[in-house]
């Protein structure tokens, strides 16, 4: 992959939201996000501003940012399954530009973002609330179908970021473990054993992610994941 293909890329969108009790009887969430109209500071967890409601699946150093595609959303739309008009954060997304998507982002990917400087850690892997704050029961599945499920950074350097800044690729470790390919391996159990052994040792790999390869490898993965896409008590 050509690093020169991701030079003109900016930030479009720029996205924190706090935790909210969303919907009675479940936990609650903070994938509602608003709009920063000012520089923001980011820092080794994340935007200052911006919550994640459940710490044990959300968040943390190898989560701090989630980046989405905006070109994703006239997929969605064209799909019916968001209405015409819905802009960058209907998904959580903390980072919204056009030109970046799963094919072309790599794990281990480091970008200047304004003056902060991230890396690719690992794909989403969605869940219920998805469902929940769209209104489809099956966005959560569509997202792993589809592969649409942007990605996550942990901070290599803290500092201001604010819309329009460049998004600038520094370096590219692996270009061959893209996102999709790297998300796909994960979210269907489906890695090769020789590609589940080359990723449970990618150190630029989030750590959850290295574990279940190792698994893979091993002896297979059978993963339940029912409980991260359908809602507690539906």
């Amino acid at each position: 992959m050509n690093m020169k293909l991701l030079e003109a890329c900016t930030i479009s969108g720029l996205f924190t939201g706090s935790a909210q009790a969303r919907w009675p009887g479940k936990p609650a969430s903070a994938i509602n996000k608003s709009a920063v109209q000012h520089p923001r500071m980011l820092t080794l967890t994340g935007f200052e501003g911006d919550q994640q409601a459940d710490l044990k699946v959300h968040g943390g150093p190898d989560k701090a940012v989630h980046h989405y595609a905006a070109e994703h959303y006239a997929n969605w739309q064209a799909e019916g399954l968001i209405p015409p008009g819905t802009r960058p954060a209907a998904f959580g997304e903390n980072i919204s530009t056009t030109g970046l998507t799963e094919h072309n982002v790599c794990i281990g990917d480091i970008f200047r973002l304004g003056e902060a400087l991230v890396q690719v850690s690992q794909g989403r892997q969605p869940c219920w609330k998805l469902n929940a704050h769209t209104g489809q029961d099956q966005m959560a599945f569509l997202f792993q179908k589809t592969l649409r499920t942007g990605w996550y950074y942990r901070v290599l350097e803290t500092g201001m970021v604010a819309c329009g800044d460049d998004v600038t690729l520094a370096e590219r470790p692996h270009p061959q473990w893209s996102v999709a390919r790297v998300t796909h391996a994960r979210l269907n159990q489906q890695a090769a054993k020789r590609d589940a052994n080359e990723l449970a040792s990618l150190e630029a790999l989030a750590p959850g992610w290295r574990k279940a390869f190792a698994m893979i490898a091993e002896r297979g993965l059978k993963e339940d994941t029912s409980k991260r896409l359908d809602a507690p008590g539906s």
